[in-house]
């Protein structure tokens, strides 16, 4: 394949896109020559819609004609804004309305999680959790084992790959399962591991897990919005993600979270970290003195949510739910595979892709490894207009995201990088 060949199959492929529109909806940033950039980054901050400046505008106005009566007098009532997302979360990550939850952010959405399904005893008290798990999510997993008096070195359990691989086989992860079934409460993993971009069988892992009576947990942070989620179906416990990434709310956007409604709708509620925007929607205001829950992922609710941070996700959520997961998902296993072959075709001998070359083990992301002097090919891509990601100690991180990426994006790339070797 010869550049001139990958562009003109791009452009094809761009003519005939049936997303292409979607790219119009969004704010593309602009590189130092006025052109559009390549962003490739949708894995760490997703683009803005343009609706949202407008959405988040709206509650602006109302808050200053209305003051505090916006709660109740507004045409979308704050005091119950945040139930408009349930029905869009719902679809995303495969759940029923009252399962899902926008509340808090990603990592405090863990602890509470954590403080209520993992129970420890003194013959079960390990987790099982995947190689590089995100730093933020063994930070919450230690300090919990330690706060109910484990050691987090002998009881964090951690699946790794085989020697011979840089990403895990599910049947891996099983045979620990087995192997630790009775000592573990808990096992947390990543639904699409952020460093390889690895898709897990969260199906399979939880019915491994299930079959000794251990929960299963997942944070979808590189999952939602991805790739097609069921975790109802799936019987996953719970579920923690963000909403900042491919689901475009913005820097440190409110977060969302899963409960599966064997938990929720319980007869004895788990025990959890309660607030008052969790209590019963009906005598909420009677301000009494005990914890009613809410049934359903709701009742794990804290305070009021951050309105603006979930005026400005909205938006984006409707996008979503125009578009369709399984269009979206469709889209994205050309877009990466178109990226995949452009870069094992032109670039064979230095390039090095660690994301699971199967379409069904992956997301709309590649890992590469620059076998020359990395540091240097990513400062060319970034310097001229390839916006995406480095991770130590010599992985670029590229996020072909369907809603706003082209195929022309694909082609900027390998042009940079064409120029770099």
């Amino acid at each position: 394949m010869t550049l001139d060949e990958l562009r003109e199959h791009a452009a094809e492929l761009d003519r005939n896109d049936p997303l292409t529109q979607f790219r119009d909806r969004f704010c593309i940033p602009r590189h130092t020559d006025g052109t559009e950039v390549a962003y490739l980054c949708g894995n760490s901050l997703g683009l803005a819609p343009k609706a949202a400046r407008a959405t988040v505008g709206q509650e602006l106005v109302a808050w200053e004609n209305l003051g505090v009566e916006g709660h109740f007098k507004h045409e979308r009532p704050w005091v119950s804004f945040h139930e408009l997302f349930a029905t869009h979360l719902a679809q995303i990550v495969g759940a029923k309305p009252y399962e899902v939850v926008a509340m808090n952010t990603l990592t405090v959405n863990l602890h509470l999680m954590l403080t209520s399904f993992y129970r420890p005893n003194s013959r079960r008290f390990k987790v099982l959790v995947g190689h590089t798990a995100f730093p933020s999510d063994r930070y919450a997993i230690a300090s919990q084992i330690a706060l109910r008096g484990y050691s987090p070195d002998e009881a964090i359990v951690t699946a790794k790959p085989l020697a011979a691989s840089r990403v895990l086989r599910t049947e891996d992860v099983v045979e620990l399962i087995e192997q630790h079934a009775g000592e573990l409460a808990l096992v947390l993993m990543d639904g699409v591991n952020y460093y390889t971009g690895e898709l897990i069988d969260i199906a399979a892992i939880t019915e491994s897990a299930h079959r000794h009576g251990i929960v299963a947990g997942f944070d979808l942070a590189h999952a939602a919005g991805n790739v097609p989620l069921a975790l109802h179906d799936w019987n996953a416990d719970f579920a923690v993600w963000c909403h900042y990434k491919y689901l475009n709310g913005g820097p440190g956007c409110v977060a969302g979270c899963f409960v599966h409604e064997h938990h929720g709708l319980a007869r004895e509620p788990l025990p959890r970290m309660a607030g008052w925007w969790g209590h019963d929607k009906h005598s909420r205001f009677g301000m009494g003195p005990e914890f009613e829950p809410i049934p359903g992922a709701e009742g794990w609710q804290l305070s009021n949510p951050p309105l603006f941070s979930l005026a400005a996700l909205l938006p984006a959520l409707e996008l979503f739910a125009e578009s369709g997961m399984d269009r979206l998902r469709a889209k994205s296993e050309a877009l990466t595979g178109f990226l995949e072959h452009a870069l094992r075709e032109l670039f064979p001998e230095w390039v090095e892709i660690i994301t699971p070359s199967e379409p069904a083990r992956r997301g709309c992301q590649l890992s590469v490894r620059v076998k020359r002097d990395a540091k240097s090919a990513f400062a060319s891509l970034v310097a001229n207009g390839v916006i995406c990601d480095w991770r130590e100690p010599d992985v670029i991180r590229l996020a072909p995201v369907p809603l706003y990426n082209q195929f022309a994006d694909v082609v900027r790339v390998a042009e940079v990088l064409s120029c770099a070797k």
